[in-house]
């Protein structure tokens, strides 16, 4: 196996343009396992830990441009306050060695259904800057990113550099099934972000169909029927209806761990809860956490 270790991202691109089967390693905290597991055995590894500016983050033009290097840890202290359901999802993630190490742009190229950044990327509307040195950059609505069971919509010759989303514009949160809080790969998992300038929610549902996905019927219901001028409360059937178009969003399978049914009923309590969690900030303002 061949180890690349590119130091600038013109480099980067040129190498993998010359091997497009090389595996790009951006963190490692997944790619490491399945070598050592023997799951996988590349040709070459890619690693993309060198390259500085991976590891920036910058605001442009009111949205957040975000390095595919950056590591969860960063990503909670320093974006925290801006993505609040990312840096939710990324808290659930391993152990501290693991957040300090892993990144979202390698949970991206990973594209696992049960990768926990995924749901809030899809919630918050996230664009994917992929770029390759004989095409340029290209980018990606995330919603069109995934394409099958750890399949992304990647050309061979190209690379992730950054995502893109906005900063939230209203309450967000992120919920997860598994044995523990963290260090678990998910059994299922839900993100819910309101944008009430747009009187508009988002949604993201992980592992439970083979790609991550939204639950546009229940982002097109709950939409409508909030009371965003008068921030009246949540009705009981209200949540109950976004709760039920949630579970029918899914397509789950029966695994190791866990049922397809206790999947959709998991999927609809996460709904529910956070949808009452988020409209509960919205209507006083206060965050759940600090209210508690």
């Amino acid at each position: 196996m061949d180890f690349l270790r590119p130091l600038t991202w013109a480099d980067a691109l040129a190498a993998k343009a010359e091997r497009p089967e090389a595996l790009p390693l951006q963190g490692g905290t997944d790619v490491m396992v399945e070598i050592n597991f023997d799951v996988r055995r590349p040709g070459a590894l890619l690693d993309l830990n060198q390259i500085r500016e991976l590891a920036d983050w910058e605001p442009v033009d009111g949205r957040l441009r975000v390095g595919s290097g950056v590591p969860y840890a960063r990503l909670i202290a320093e974006l925290g306050d801006r993505l609040p359901g990312l840096a939710q999802a990324s808290r659930t993630v391993g152990s501290p060695q693991i957040r300090n190490r892993g990144t979202v742009g390698g949970n991206l190229g990973a594209a696992s259904p049960a990768g926990d950044t995924h749901p809030p990327l899809l919630a918050g509307d996230a664009v994917i800057e992929a770029e390759s040195a004989a095409r340029g950059v290209r980018m990606i609505p995330v919603l069109d990113f995934y394409l099958g069971v750890k399949r992304n919509a990647l050309e061979p010759d190209e690379l992730i550099r950054a995502f893109w989303t906005a900063p939230a514009s209203g309450p967000q949160y992120f919920s997860k099934i598994g044995t523990r809080n963290a260090m678990v790969i998910a059994v299922c998992s839900f993100a819910l972000a309101l944008h009430p300038a747009e009187r508009r929610v988002g949604t993201g549902v992980g592992s439970a169909a083979p790609t991550p996905r939204r639950a546009t019927a229940a982002e097109e219901f709950l939409s409508g029927e909030l009371d965003w001028e008068g921030r009246g409360p949540l009705s009981v059937s209200l949540s109950q209806r976004f709760g039920e178009l949630v579970k029918e969003a899914a397509a789950p399978i029966d695994d190791v761990r866990g049922t397809a049914d206790y999947r959709r009923h998991a999927l609809s309590v996460m709904a529910r809860r956070t949808l009452t969690w988020a409209w509960n900030d919205y209507r006083t303002g206060i965050p759940a956490e600090e209210a508690s």
